[in-house]
């Protein structure tokens, strides 16, 4: 079975697919796929057969045919949304394409094609609010949610801004046969403090859900009630070693295969912090902090949960790394990826 790391260079207009050796995690160019406006946003079909883009420049989301024998892309659909699209995820049987729009303040909900291929227009096209900055479904596919951050534009590369954000989770009920959302009650679980609920991943076998805090530089988990689809906080953790002050923000998140691990990047302390994960409770105890790229806004774990892939948007290259029995990463090599790379996505592949 073939391994693949696809890299979106926004501002170099191209994804680059590389080939994973298995027990190395070295990488290999195999292509540089022309993509033209901002590619800045990948997701991948359930099947594996299709790759969707978010074009941040020219507002588009388009998808392509993934082949199997060389992980290269044919673009086979487009769609032009209303604003531009922040997070792309299918729902879980690969009928629909689930997109958030953090600058308008929207959720969208695609048809997709027989082939996997978007091009119709939205089922549904619902407001939240500003900040808006991911959506997936959960394991049964019956419950959606949207993160939305406590501060709006921060980038840690250019100085404050006050732009308060909603701080919020919305919660959905979704239905697998028609696409439609509908709102579940409550809609809105408000924060704590100013946390920023950013991204979010599922644990691969328990009701439980865990959030990347953009401003409180921290991660929280949440039970997921699996009648009524709404979510209780049971931990918030630190993402940064204890004692350090310096400009942060979170940026995505994600668990090992086998649910023993969770990692999240740190954009200014530029390091990506790991976790281990109680067999029992899904607690989470801090398990070290690796050095990486400046500003790692995407990173991918491999799909054994061997190998991190963690790329510097200020940097323009991706670092890789091992992940150890204890949850730490050992630095690997690193590999020019092209200006403003902002997703990772890595996937196997049955030639």
């Amino acid at each position: 079975m073939a391994t693949y790391a696809y890299v979106a260079a926004q501002d170099d207009n191209k994804i680059s697919v590389f080939s994973i050796e298995g027990d190395t995690g070295a990488l290999t160019l195999q292509q540089e796929a022309a993509m033209p406006g901002g590619p800045g946003l990948l997701a991948i079909s359930p099947d594996k057969n299709v790759l969707y883009v978010g074009h941040r420049e020219s507002v588009e989301i388009s998808s392509h045919s993934i082949d199997r024998s060389t992980g290269g892309l044919t673009r086979n659909g487009s769609v032009h949304p209303d604003d531009q699209p922040a997070f792309l995820a299918t729902d879980r049987t690969g009928r629909y394409l689930l997109s958030s729009y953090y600058q308008g303040g929207h959720i969208a909900v695609h048809p997709l094609g027989d082939d996997g291929s978007v091009g119709g227009a939205a089922i549904q096209w619902l407001a939240t609010d500003v900040g808006a900055h991911a959506m997936q479904t959960d394991r049964s596919n019956r419950f959606a949610f949207v993160p939305h951050i406590d501060r709006l534009m921060d980038n840690v590369m250019e100085p404050p801004k006050d732009l308060p954000g909603p701080n919020a989770i919305y919660q959905y009920r979704f239905d697998e046969t028609t696409g439609a959302l509908t709102p579940n009650d409550p809609l809105v679980l408000e924060m704590p403090g100013p946390l920023g609920p950013r991204h979010f991943c599922f644990h691969p076998a328990k009701d439980i859900v865990y959030f990347s805090d953009e401003q409180g530089c921290s991660v929280t988990g949440y039970r997921l009630n699996p009648e009524t689809g709404t979510l209780s906080t049971f931990q918030t953790i630190s993402s940064l070693p204890a004692g350090v002050a310096v400009r942060n923000t979170c940026s995505q998140i994600q668990m090992s295969p086998d649910g023993d691990f969770l990692f999240v990047p740190n954009r200014g302390h530029n390091t990506i912090a790991s976790f281990s994960v109680d067999p029992d409770s899904g607690e989470l105890t801090l398990a070290g902090h690796v050095t990486t790229e400046s500003v790692p806004s995407a990173f991918s774990l491999d799909p054994q949960g061997i190998f991190v892939y963690a790329a510097g948007s200020a940097t323009g290259r991706l670092a890789s790394y091992r992940i150890s029995d204890s949850g730490e990463l050992s630095p690997m090599a690193t590999y020019d990826v092209g200006q403003r790379p902002m997703w990772v996505l890595t996937t196997d592949l049955d030639s």
